[in-house]
């Protein structure tokens, strides 16, 4: 959700990019920019939105395995770790209270 002080006019935007930028990179939030009143853009610092998509591309492999096993795909998770560790040629350490 965008808070109203996070919605500006472009032509503020044009006007004093440096303020808006340096807002940008403080908050990590996006901000709107608007045309005649009407949301057109909406800009981030590049730092946060690579965190973003990087969250993005966790939430799509998260909803896939979860589709995966709806779909009866998936293997039990003791069965993973055994076949993961036998291959790499691992072993589980016993652990301990």
């Amino acid at each position: 959700m965008f808070r109203m002080d996070a919605i500006h006019p472009v032509s503020d935007f044009s006007r004093k990019p440096a303020e808006h930028i340096k807002r940008l990179k403080e908050t990590g939030r996006p901000e709107i920019l608007t045309v005649n009143g009407k949301a057109e853009l909406v800009i981030q610092d590049a730092k946060a939105y690579e965190e973003m998509v990087d969250l993005l591309d966790a939430l799509e492999k998260i909803a896939q395995a979860a589709k995966s096993h709806d779909e009866g795909k998936g293997i039990p998770a003791n069965e993973f770790f055994s076949e993961f560790e036998k291959k790499y040629g691992l072993k589980r350490e016993a652990v301990q209270d």
